[in-house]
């Protein structure tokens, strides 16, 4: 069929649309093409010679700075410093002994350090850069640097590494830090990249270990070019990483570094808190050790002596260590007793000086008994059989609550390492811990702190904050995270009867300022400035009938490890209480002889913000005082030392 004159036009005009649009699609094909080949032959040229020669662009993580931590004060203590090293790269060295030997004539080398880094080149690959020595100074580096042509593979190099300014004093608070192990790996379900850097270090213990992530930061990253060989040939990118963020933590150095002075030959522990916050001022424990020692790698020699220490050195006694509470549990029984009433605040009990409960006699400390006594009298001169009768009527279930109420069986919330929550037990427990029954004989050991009843110097230093401001005070220790205030530990009403801790509060006010009272030779003088406080003792070995008839032999008589602990509870000024404490002396003997002093010189240079007056002491302690005052001062640190009243 013949087509007409416009369809032939109109076939055309398909017809050349459609060749227009496929040379279109062409062109713009082939100017693609054309595009990504120039930008390949040119622009990338460099790029794509050095892949065809094997080489390759690595990632490699950048370390962030660790996060600094400040006392109170704004006084560092856990910082970043300058830390110039010198490594070697086996591939470079050539001859490593001739490499090694100049550098030793330029630079003082520990033979070990040399030994330790000879074993780690053969363990790693030739062109891994390895540490031979750190923290060299600077004009160790400049020497370095001149000699340069004649120590090939040797290169200077510097870096952060953590510092402990305050050393000792802060150890078990702060911690230390120290390079991932394989059993930190073990323990994290998915670890940050940056744990798998070479000797990249992490918090162990105390605030470094509990507010890891805090400290850590972010890592960076350095795009480098490497070639077949693995050896670094040049940086073509980085980018820094984000630091950790800085904490401010409630301990004020300056009365932590006394109060370690202060404790210094025992084997002790000492918590002070401010009421206002419930902020932690001082946690010290005796002996303690330089965690700079950890930074770099422990030596045998130090680990050892650490280890070996028989006063535990490494322990944080404040916090971890969990003792019998001795006579300082008995505002615990005594309160118990009053809330649940079976017993008034004028009533008396008779001490004969023992108490026989079902053919079991226990004894007071007096031998020959108080007599008729009451509550007021019975804290005042620490009566034994006073709480043996009331624990009876009132029973360990009132009084275990009554404990956990005060801050006791229970484990504070802090960023620490291995936080106590020492024991209130109840008839429940027995039961599902040992499958016995409770007895009543239990409960009266229990009355007085002995028997099951376990709490650390931190839990007893929250009891006397809360029997002195009848809040829920709860010890915090971070005070700011990155400039962020954290939460208050002022706590709510206990709910407990205000008229009877007023009773217990005046009581403890005797022991220390009455004639009687068990702690009247460590009393402070001043009104504004008076101390209320507890003794207790704590038997670590049971006294056989024998031994009594016989005669108790002196704890003084006795080796060290079976004396008894020494304990003193307190809060100051009475009238307007600032600061609760608790201080445990390992097997010091009586708490009035060995931890009541320690309490009241504690108590007041942290009242004074310094030392104290002479005169707040009685006077036939002053001579002996200013001698104390000058050792100590000696010893702080000048940085440390505090001055003016707080």
């Amino acid at each position: 069929m013949k087509r007409s004159p416009k369809d032939v036009i109109e076939s055309a005009r398909t017809v050349s649309r459609r060749a227009l649009v496929v040379g279109g699609a062409q062109v713009a094909v082939i100017g693609a093409l054309g595009w990504r080949l120039q930008s390949m032959q040119v622009e990338q040229a460099d790029q794509f010679r050095l892949l065809a020669e094997e080489n390759r662009i690595n990632i490699r993580l950048l370390p962030p700075a660790r996060g600094m931590i400040f006392d109170r004060n704004g006084i560092p203590i856990a910082a970043n410093e300058q830390n110039y090293r010198v490594v070697m790269v086996r591939e470079d060295a050539g001859d490593i002994g001739e490499v090694l030997a100049r550098l030793t004539e330029l630079v003082e080398i520990d033979p070990d350090d040399l030994t330790r880094a000879m074993d780690e080149m053969k363990r790693r690959s030739p062109f891994v850069p390895v540490t031979i020595a750190d923290r060299l100074s600077w004009e160790d580096v400049a020497r370095i640097n001149l000699n340069t042509p004649a120590l090939p593979g040797i290169q200077a190099d510097v870096g952060l590494s953590r510092v402990y300014p305050a050393g000792a004093d802060l150890a078990h608070v702060v911690g230390y830090v120290g390079p991932v192990s394989d059993y930190d790996l073990s323990r994290i379900d998915d670890p940050d990249p940056l744990l798998q850097i070479p000797k990249f270090q992490i918090g162990k213990t105390g605030a470094e270990n509990k507010l890891e992530q805090t400290l850590r930061g972010s890592a960076g990253t350095r795009r480098i070019e490497v070639n077949a060989a693995g050896r670094i040939m040049r940086e073509l990118d980085r980018q820094e990483g984000t630091s950790g963020k800085d904490v401010q933590l409630t301990i004020d150095s300056r009365l932590q570094s006394y109060v370690q002075a202060r404790l210094d030959g025992e084997s002790a522990g000492a918590v002070l808190i401010d009421l206002e916050h419930g902020d932690l001022r001082a946690i010290a424990s005796a002996p303690a050790f330089d965690p700079n020692l950890f930074v770099r790698g422990i030596s045998v020699r130090d680990w050892t002596d650490l280890n070996e220490n028989k006063y535990r050195p490494l322990a944080a006694k404040a916090i971890q260590g969990a003792y019998p509470p001795g006579s300082t549990f008995k505002m615990v029984t005594a309160l118990a007793a009053f809330e649940a009433g079976v017993v008034g605040p004028n009533e008396t009990v008779y001490c004969p000086g023992h108490t026989d409960v079902f053919g079991i006699r226990f004894h007071c400390w007096k031998r020959g008994g108080h007599g008729n006594i009451n509550l007021h009298e019975s804290l005042k001169q620490s009566c034994d059989c006073y709480y043996y009768e009331i624990a009876q009527r009132v029973g360990i279930d009132k009084m275990a609550e009554m404990a956990r109420k005060l801050g006791l069986g229970i484990k504070h919330d802090l960023p620490l390492s291995a936080v106590a929550s020492g024991l209130a037990p109840d008839k429940a427990w027995k039961s599902e811990v040992r499958g016995e029954d409770w007895r009543i004989g239990d409960t009266v050991n229990a009355s007085i702190g002995q028997g099951y009843v376990l709490a650390s110097p931190l839990q007893l230093a929250v009891m006397s904050a809360r029997i002195a401001t009848g809040r829920e005070v709860t010890p915090r220790l971070v005070r700011l995270i990155d400039g962020v205030e954290q939460p208050s530990g002022l706590g709510e009403n206990l709910g407990i009867n205000e008229n009877v801790l007023r009773r217990v509060r005046a009581s403890m006010n005797d022991v220390c300022n009455h004639r009687r009272g068990t702690a009247y030779r460590s009393r402070i003088l001043g009104d504004d400035v008076k101390m209320a406080g507890k003794t207790g003792t704590s038997q670590v070995r049971r006294i056989t009938p024998e031994e009594r008839a016989a005669g108790v032999t002196k704890n003084e008589d006795l080796p060290w490890e079976r004396r008894d602990h020494a304990l003193f509870v307190s809060f100051a000024p009475f009238d307007k209480p600032r600061y609760a404490l608790s201080v445990v002396v390992e097997h010091g003997g009586g708490g009035s002889k060995a931890a009541a002093p320690i309490a009241r010189d504690i108590m007041l240079q942290a009242l004074y913000g310094g030392p104290p007056p002479l005169d707040a002491y009685p006077e036939a302690d002053r001579d002996r005082i200013a001698d104390q005052q000058r050792r100590i001062e000696a010893r702080i640190p000048p940085g440390s030392r505090g001055s003016g009243r707080a």
